[in-house]
């Protein structure tokens, strides 16, 4: 196991599916854990759990969808921890529809929210990770990033909007010891894909190599190996996560 001891990190979305457990996994490596998201009462169930593991762990409301939430967010962070080493943009929303009749009440949401919402967040945490002269920010993006999706354009704009934006932050920021990258699942098993018909879930595993959907373990295994020291000379990267599904 990598080792974050001593380490601070900020898990949006994280009071459930991936989010829950890219914080749970990070705490296990030795973070202390800010867990964001709307729900306070959800995150407070996760900041328990890490805490039975003897961990450390702090639940902050927060949309990121709102500048104001996350600028209040991320002083909270900083009253309690002191300090900021793991940005993880994870939080996302869905609003599946055909372009042709999507709404843009629908288009505008999925983007601040999933791409809007991450900017806001590395703002904040830039300006705490410049001063430090060192970071890792890691944003979730998607397969479908990479290889579209049809009823999700909202969706597939905004995380394909994410692998631009790791890229460009990761340009500018290089020089001061901040690491930026990106992880893409596949398709994983979550609140988010358990909706799914059982013949279109049939439909993906017949196209993913491994023949499996992912797990959140996965993907959180990513998400700690890339905020490592071991992932120091990595940036600018998208490590897919998705069994072979798509192949860059």
């Amino acid at each position: 196991m990598f080792s974050l001891k001593e380490r601070v990190a900020l898990v949006t979305g994280a009071s459930q599916g991936l989010g829950r457990a890219t914080a749970l996994a990070l705490a296990c490596a030795g973070a202390r854990v800010a867990l964001a998201a709307r729900n306070k009462e959800n995150l407070q169930s996760v900041a328990e759990e890490i805490a039975g593991a003897h961990g450390a762990a702090h639940a902050v409301q927060m949309d990121v969808a709102e500048s104001d939430q996350v600028k209040s967010g991320f002083r909270e962070v900083m009253e309690r921890f002191g300090r900021l080493d793991i940005l993880v943009n994870n939080a996302a929303i869905t609003r599946d529809g055909l372009a042709v009749r999507m709404k843009a009440e629908d288009w505008d949401a999925v983007l601040r929210t999933n791409l809007t919402g991450a900017y806001f967040c590395i703002q904040q945490a830039l300006a705490i990770m410049l001063r430090q002269r060192s970071g890792r920010i890691i944003n979730v993006t998607s397969v479908v990033a990479q290889s579209g999706n049809a009823g999700q354009a909202n969706y597939v704009a905004a995380k394909a909007g994410l692998i631009g934006l790791t890229r460009a932050i990761a340009t500018e920021v290089a020089s001061r010891n901040i690491t930026v990258n990106a992880v893409a699942p596949g398709f994983i098993v979550s609140p988010m894909t358990d909706p799914l018909p059982e013949k279109v879930k049939q439909d993906l595993l017949a196209r993913i190599p491994l023949g499996r959907m992912g797990s959140a373990a996965d993907v959180a295994a990513a998400v700690v190996f890339l905020a490592s020291d071991e992932a120091g000379y990595i940036t600018g990267h998208v490590l897919d996560v998705n069994g072979g599904m798509h192949m860059n």
